[in-house]
């Protein structure tokens, strides 16, 4: 019989949210606590001790023996320290005690995480910030139940080393410059602007068996060596394909796990490629957001190995199939719920919409380099680009409908009509007749409009979304910045603002593209544009620390400039890490299994030929064809190695210039990876497959 579940009694249940706080905390502390989190006024410390026992009575009721300061490193992964609430007596027993204070403040070891020169190996202080913005819930483990607290971490200077305090800043800044537009448009209602954040998340299942057999997934999470299986994903037929009994049934608990956690885990299916699928949860703000992903993939992981599965989230696990990535969904909303990028059913005559419509669009072609590099890791550099993925030039896609408009405003200056969705017509007299949307979508195109939110296409999926909504904030509130200084200083602000709007579309638009993003004629096109196109994360990365952007994080209050050149050194040694180790693994696993299992084979081969010819009546011709294919390949395999042990070494020999050392790594030691791999995947279609020493691509595509 199966288990019903009750996903009304599940969901939250793991979460110190709002109702246990009204319910738990006296009236007084919860409005003080409620007032700090909904309005961004000060923490006041004398409610913490309150909230502090409140919190560990209801974890030790859920079965809580332990507490973590749940934090986000720029290692891109979570960070936890456990402590008991225990504290001695002086009689041999123990209390169960969690103060205001351990609530608060925590104190792991600063110069043991990623710091960019921030800090140095002797300076260990660092703190963690206790953020009550962002709930905190029960982690489940089979061995472990954890009151997880989630806070930000700095330094004993006070500068961010993690992925969270960067973002609350640009959420601040966002809000802070978008209600004084708001103001200055009249609204004197609104007092709160926060962004609201939808991360899709793709991800692989393979068999945990098979993927232990395969040493390049364990060291890397991504496949080294493979030849392509007979089928692919050529006839589309995996996409929103029956998902079958073994994926339904990680699914399922996945979601369970989720609900729990507060995570509004909503839509789940097959993506394009076989073995590849995808989760969506419903919105949040955006610090919730980021954090409900990184427990997603947590709990991706986590479930699938008790499924005996295992959960691969790097943006390119198999060559040659489609890879993963997030669409980061991205929107601005006010304390009074309006959503400010809902242009209504005519957008031409809703100034306000048009507005930070025409701020977004500027933003983005002003810091279009940005942008693309909050998207680069050396895993998406695989993806981005290919016919599965967007391009790496930066364009917007804005519908027929919202491209009309932009076209009026541009040529006539005034816009007087909005095209509206016709009925849909199928044929088919029993199908209903309902209304399309006004504009058909583009999954071609990195940042696309869908009705009333941005799609930030290009985050790769093993990615914090941190850091494109760090950017995304930044950029938007530095141009409402300059707008709102505009509309503050004008005797008429609205007139004002329909002018700013017209301008900004005039002098921005090459950024607006609707057509095909995959296409060879697209990036000619925004060459002539002058769009800029950066094919990869060691091209990108140098633009945190232009002239431009450093003056518009410090402005703003995001980043300093330290904080921005210690990133900058963490992302240029972070991606010759990731290649160094991809191509130590290509060596091991070419000379340790793959060399030894041809040369086997080959052995095998030889003497099998010697014997037919002893036989005397059997032409063995075909057998010496395949021995000499494999006797080429075998030496081309073994000049590569080679050559990749040479180049490897020299880049090692690099590390006290990150920039040049990232840089060889992409030039030469990751083009000498490749000249490993082709002979080595001819090899395994020569080989016989009981002496190949590794599951192949069909293997872990499709026996799951």
């Amino acid at each position: 019989m199966k288990e019903k579940i009750n996903v009304a009694e599940i969901f939250g249940s793991n979460v110190f949210d709002d109702s246990v706080m009204k319910a738990r905390l006296p009236k007084a502390v919860y409005k003080d606590l409620k007032k700090t989190i909904e309005n961004g006024t000060e923490l006041n410390p004398a409610i913490a001790d309150v909230v502090a026992n409140e919190m560990k009575e209801w974890a030790i009721e859920k079965g809580a023996t332990h507490f973590t300061h749940w934090f986000q490193p720029m290692t891109g992964v979570t960070a936890e320290k456990h402590d008991a609430f225990i504290s001695p007596t002086g009689d041999g027993k123990v209390l169960l005690e969690f103060s205001g204070k351990e609530l608060i403040k925590g104190e792991p070891d600063a110069s043991s995480f990623p710091s960019g020169g921030l800090r140095a190996t002797f300076e260990a202080r660092g703190y963690t910030a206790w953020d009550c913005t962002s709930p905190a819930f029960i982690k489940e483990t089979p061995n472990a139940t954890i009151l997880c607290i989630p806070t930000a971490f700095c330094s004993y200077k006070g500068e961010a080393l993690d992925k969270k305090t960067p973002l609350l800043r640009s959420m601040q800044a966002l809000d802070i410059q978008a209600v004084r537009v708001l103001r200055a448009l009249g609204n004197t209602t609104a007092k709160k602007v926060n962004t609201s954040v939808g991360p899709e998340q793709e991800y692989f299942l393979v068999d945990k068996k098979k993927y232990l057999q395969r040493k390049d997934l364990i060291f890397t999470g991504r496949t080294l060596f493979g030849a392509m299986p007979p089928k692919g994903q050529e006839l589309d037929d995996h996409y929103f394909g029956t998902i079958k009994e073994r994926i339904a049934g990680f699914m399922k608990e996945l979601n369970v796990e989720l609900w729990k956690l507060g995570i509004t885990a909503k839509t789940q299916h097959n993506e394009v490629a076989p073995a590849q699928h995808e989760l969506a949860p419903i919105y949040a703000s955006n610090n919730v957001a980021t954090d409900h992903n990184q427990l997603i993939m947590e709990t991706m992981k986590r479930v699938a190995d008790r499924q005996g599965l295992v959960c691969l989230l790097h943006e390119k696990p198999f060559a040659g199939i489609n890879g993963s990535g997030k669409h980061n969904n991205w929107s601005m909303v006010t304390d009074d719920g309006q959503n400010l990028l809902d242009p209504g059913k005519t957008p031409h005559e809703n100034e306000q919409f048009l507005l930070f419509l025409a701020a977004i669009i500027s933003a983005v072609d002003k810091h279009a380099d940005l942008l693309r590099m909050s998207a680069s890791t050396p895993g998406n550099d695989h993806r981005l680009g290919a016919n599965e993925a967007p391009p790496a030039i930066i364009s917007i896609f804005l519908g027929e409908q919202l491209e009309d408009v932009v076209k009026q405003l541009i040529t006539v200056g005034e816009a007087t009509s909005s095209k509206q969705g016709a009925p849909l017509t199928s044929g088919v007299h029993t199908l209903p007749a309902f209304e399309k949307d006004a504009t058909d979508r583009n999954r071609t195109s990195p940042f696309a409009f869908t009705g009333n939110k941005f799609e930030f296409r290009m985050v790769g999926s093993t990615q914090s979304i941190s850091d494109p909504n760090v950017v995304l904030n930044t950029i938007v509130a530095d141009e409402l910045a300059e707008i709102a200084d505009k509309l503050e200083k004008a005797d008429n602000a609205k007139m004002e603002a329909h002018e700013l709007v017209k301008e900004l579309l005039t002098a921005h638009k090459r950024v607006i593209f609707n057509g095909n993003g995959y296409s060879d004629e697209w990036v000619e096109e925004a060459e002539r544009r002058g769009l800029p196109n950066l094919k990869s994360m060691v091209d990108a990365i140098p633009s945190l620390v232009t002239e431009k952007s450093i003056s518009m994080f410090e402005k703003h209050g995001v980043y300093t400039k330290d904080e921005l050149e210690s990133r900058v050194e963490i992302l240029f040694e972070q991606y010759a890490k990731v290649i160094n180790i991809e191509a130590l693994s290509t060596l091991d696993i070419a000379k340790k299994q793959i060399v030894p299992a041809v040369i086997k084979y080959q052995t095998s081969l030889a003497e099998s030929i010697n014997t037919l010819k002893q036989a005397a009546a059997v032409d063995t011709s075909v057998q010496e064809e395949l021995l000499t294919a494999v006797t080429e390949n075998l030496r081309e395999l073994f000049t590569a190695i080679e050559e990749l042990e040479k180049v490897e070494s020299e880049a090692s020999a690099m590390e006290d210039d990150v920039q040049a050392q990232a840089r060889y790594y992409h030039d030469v030691v990751f083009e000498a990876m490749g000249k490993v791999r082709k002979p080595a995947d001819t090899l395994e279609m020569l080989v016989d497959k009981a002496a190949w020493p590794m599951p192949s691509y069909g293997d872990l595509l499709f026996e799951v």
